[in-house]
């Protein structure tokens, strides 16, 4: 199996974790297949660099020395917002030569600007969504997901999602078992797939103010299975069902049908990811009630069936 070199480009305001979480991946992955990834990283004139933390990243070599890389990977951080056009200017010439081109967080945003984001479909950090997309009107911005591939081009939102993108990277070269290894010596998923949002049912919608409609929200998220109509909620919050529904619409920012759809989802995708429970106990466990009605929410939601959620995701053999 051939080497695949990763070059991992550093700048001054870069963010610390969007370069050590994916250098951990790729490390972690070649000593469990010795030989498959060599990872360096390279400033524009080869000096150490300042994250935005404060820590001091010293680069192996300098961008104008590195031979072209199997995997180009741009982290994301502060010095995003003032690119250094020298980094730019290198990125647009050798960007388009790696195999295989990553960015991570607002790395996307040094992507786009060197060009290599037009006519593809790409995500970033949530904050800086609506940014890309204002000032690159020819990409196609994707706010929702936690990565995107398009073609040989993968950007992923903030943070984390560089080691779920990373680990996606090491299961498409080497394949599942050893991506399974790395994200269990890291302690995390093997990987969340691409498609999941970048927040959580709790942190996409926003917290209530009033007393009683946080309740609700926080006894939702107990009790997937439980009785969760409006009419039933609204008793709960003692508010009428019509006033209760616009209430917590209003303080939420969806409805309460909405914010249900999204923790049962989110709780059945745990119970798959995380245990080997069967799929009709799981679907009642959740709220859907029959394994059909839950197949039918992550088709919508997913695009794939519970099956095959497990068989790609999940750490955990199904019995």
């Amino acid at each position: 199996m051939p080497q695949r070199t990763v070059l991992v480009v550093l700048f001054d305001g870069v963010q610390s974790l969007d370069v050590s979480g994916p250098v951990e991946v790729f490390a972690g992955a070649e000593t469990c297949a010795p030989g498959t990834y060599r990872v360096r990283t390279a400033s524009v004139d080869g000096a150490p660099v300042r994250t935005s933390s404060g820590l001091t990243l010293v680069p192996d070599e300098t961008l104008t020395g590195t031979p072209r890389p199997h995997t180009l990977l741009v982290p994301g951080g502060q010095g995003t917002r003032t690119p250094d056009p020298r980094l730019t200017a290198w990125l647009r010439e050798h960007g388009p030569r790696a195999r295989r081109l990553v960015s991570v967080c607002t790395g996307a945003i040094l992507l786009a600007e060197a060009g290599l984001l037009d006519g593809r479909r790409a995500t970033t950090h949530w904050a800086y969504c609506d940014t890309l997309a204002r000032d690159h009107p020819a990409i196609e911005v994707d706010p929702a997901p936690i990565y995107v591939r398009d073609g040989h081009v993968f950007t992923s939102a903030g943070v984390t999602s560089g080691i779920d993108l990373a680990l996606a990277l090491v299961e498409e070269d080497l394949g599942r078992d050893v991506a399974l290894i790395v994200a269990r010596h890291l302690v995390v998923f093997l990987r969340r797939p691409g498609n999941q949002a970048q927040f959580s049912a709790q942190l996409a919608a926003q917290t209530a103010r009033r007393e009683p409609l946080r309740d609700v929200q926080q006894w939702i998220t107990e009790h997937p299975a439980g009785d969760l109509s409006v009419e039933s909620l609204a008793e709960r919050a003692r508010l009428s069902p019509r006033h209760f529904a616009r209430a917590f619409r209003a303080e939420t920012g969806m409805t309460p049908g909405r914010y249900v759809d999204r923790v049962r989802l989110e709780h059945a995708r745990r119970l798959l990811e995380d245990t080997g429970d069967g799929v009709e106990e799981i679907s009642r466990a959740s709220g859907y009630g029959t394994p059909e009605a839950m197949r039918r929410a992550f088709l919508k939601a997913l695009g794939a069936a519970p099956a095959e959620y497990r068989r790609r995701f999940s750490p955990a053999p199904a019995r």
